[in-house]
């Protein structure tokens, strides 16, 4: 039976991808984007398989129409893919307060609440797949990222804790976590802290070296990327955690190393708090 997804995002990057492979292999897909004209060019050869829908997911009540409108025209939602994001790069005391939050309102907020609103339909179908796009900067912090990390590790938390909620349900749940690929993340969609202060000054060149000089450059192939993905929805089995890149396997081993040994240097001490005669907390794994 055909999938119908649901794609955010869907204009340009891994959502173009995403919806375009979708669409050739015979599923369902509604498209969505702050842009229109894109996503009708996407779709205008696959009629009554496609839907485009103007939308910006910090808009909660357009946010619900749409899972509505999507719901009334093809009877169900199986995949909803959370792929709407933007880089952010600066020193984070060079950030303002409204900044802050435009990032974090567009890179967990709606994608937490697109989860939480297609729930309903998928428990009472007792099917479906969430999948939120995060990044290897969703479990690995850079100098001069720390925004784009921390909308990305609070997509983490919630999402992981999400997939245990949920399970029992048959609904299945996966973080999409991507190294360096040629979407545009390190071009014009992504946000520069507005302040320059001086004694960041070293940073902020070498941030804006990087985004300048790999804009376009990056390793990986978004087409390859989103195939996994669809392989991955496809399968028997879905992964809490689907990694893609090389570097990005790189970069997660060498966080764990480092981790380890960084708590290995006050672990004694650290684990010597206990109150005196007091009964241990049961530690689960999960």
């Amino acid at each position: 039976m055909k999938k119908v997804w649901f794609i955010t995002g869907a204009s340009s990057g891994f959502g173009k991808a995403l919806a375009e492979l979708v669409l050739a292999q015979g599923d369902i897909a509604v498209l969505s984007a702050r842009r229109l004209e894109p996503l009708q060019e996407i779709i205008s050869q696959y009629e009554g398989h496609a839907l485009a829908l103007q939308l910006d997911v910090t808009d909660s009540d357009a946010c619900s129409q749409a899972l509505k409108a999507t719901v009334e025209q093809f009877g169900r939602i199986d995949v909803l893919a959370n792929i709407a994001g933007a880089g952010a790069y600066g020193a984070l005391e060079e950030f303002t307060s409204e900044q802050i939050r435009s990032n974090m309102e567009l890179n967990f907020f709606a994608a937490a609440e697109l989860s939480r609103k297609v729930l309903p339909q998928m428990r009472a179908q007792r099917s479906g797949h969430i999948l939120n796009l995060t990044s290897i900067a969703g479990l690995v912090a850079f100098p001069g990222n720390g925004l784009y990390n921390a909308s990305k590790f609070a997509l983490e938390g919630f999402t992981e804790a999400l997939h245990h909620e949920v399970k029992p349900f048959g609904i299945r749940v996966t973080l999409v976590e991507p190294g360096a690929f040629r979407t545009g993340f390190a071009g014009a969609a992504a946000m520069k802290a507005a302040g320059t202060i001086d004694d960041y000054a070293a940073l902020d060149a070498g941030l804006d070296e990087y985004f300048t000089s790999q804009d376009g450059q990056q390793m990986g192939d978004p087409v390859k990327g989103m195939q996994v993905i669809i392989d991955m929805v496809e399968s028997n089995t879905a992964p809490v955690r689907l990694m893609l890149g090389e570097d990005a396997y790189q970069l997660w081993e060498g966080a764990v190393e480092l981790r380890n040994r960084d708590l290995a240097q006050w672990r004694e001490r650290g684990e010597d708090t206990a109150i005196p005669g007091a009964a241990k907390n049961p530690v689960q794994a999960l």
